[in-house]
């Protein structure tokens, strides 16, 4: 007689099957297998149940009302697979905790902020030699492409073609790989940022293009010295947040490549796709995520929608 299987072996099950699909699920495995622990210590046999959910993923009081959410949330993606598959299991409404996905209005940088930041990071002082020019174009590289904060630091020698003007993103969310073209203005401040770099003995047979010591420029030294600039600079944020936050770059570029194409009357359903694979997003509805509702982007509209409304009232 074969024994019941045990939550924990459900779970891995599940998750080798969404990693196939390409998902990475590293914080998704850590919760999911707590919740999974949970359910076999507390003895549970058979079908899923919401109140079995709703007690795990609330049970902590020392957890946020997001991060509940956000456990019921992996846990619910547990539950859907595991309902197609036994027809009992229950699938709890998210309805019954706050949204773990509530979206925060960024920041959207202007033409000025951004020349701004540039400037502040080439003056940085230079606690080692090549660390104003280091900040300068990693900014710039972020505001003029969209990167991921990650996929930037990430990025070795091998990845860089300063001929053809291409970055290799390699295996970052979703396990993805893709070729992210570059502005030839873009490729030119990256090649200079490369000559000084290739001038410093120590960086020289470093792999990695932005680095020091042999490693990666590490984030949390990159999100300070952001934060750092930004209060410095006085800026206040036109988002939700009292700051600017160096993610709110990847969202102004999505905003400003959007407002551009408006005024270059490209098609937009056509467009918006490219801008997805282009940022790496597993799905066009990720990269409406990014989009916020400017005064420039709002004032299109509305002209876009008048034009519409006139050739409506004028048929017969």
């Amino acid at each position: 007689m074969n024994r019941p299987r045990t939550m924990v072996g459900k779970a891995q099950e599940y998750l080798a099957y969404r990693r196939s699909l390409g998902f990475a699920l590293e914080a998704t495995e850590y919760v999911l297998l707590d919740f999974a622990r949970f359910a076999d210590h507390c003895g549970h046999r058979g079908p899923l149940t919401t109140a079995l959910m709703l007690r795990w993923a609330t049970g902590d009081e020392r957890h946020s009302a997001r991060y509940r959410a956000e456990r019921l949330s992996i846990v619910r993606g547990f539950a859907r697979h595991l309902a197609a598959i036994d027809g009992r299991s229950q699938v709890p409404d998210m309805r019954l905790v706050a949204s773990a996905h509530r979206r925060i209005q960024p920041h959207v940088f202007t033409d000025k902020q951004l020349a701004e930041l540039v400037t502040a990071a080439a003056k940085l002082r230079p606690s080692y030699a090549l660390r104003p020019h280091t900040y300068a174009t990693l900014f710039g590289l972020l505001a003029s492409t969209g990167l991921r904060v990650s996929e930037a630091l990430e990025l070795q020698r091998a990845d860089v073609d300063l001929h053809s003007g291409l970055l290799l993103i390699r295996q970052t969310k979703f396990r993805k790989t893709r070729w992210v073209p570059l502005h030839p203005t873009v490729t030119k401040a990256l090649r200079q940022f490369a000559r000084h770099r290739d001038q410093d003995a120590g960086l020289r047979s470093s792999p990695w293009f932005f680095g020091r010591c042999g490693r990666p420029l590490p984030y949390r030294t990159v999100l300070g010295t952001f934060r750092r600039l930004s209060s410095s600079l006085g800026w206040q944020s036109n988002g939700a947040l009292p700051r600017p936050r160096i993610h709110d770059l990847r969202h102004s570029f999505v905003c400003r490549r959007l407002l551009q194409w408006y005024r270059d009357g490209v098609d937009l359903n056509q467009a918006i796709a490219s801008l997805s694979t282009y940022l790496g997003h597993a799905k066009v509805s990720d990269t409406y995520w990014y989009l916020s509702g400017t005064g420039e982007l709002l004032s299109i509209a509305g002209a876009k929608f008048e034009r519409f409304a006139a050739v409506v009232e004028s048929r017969p």
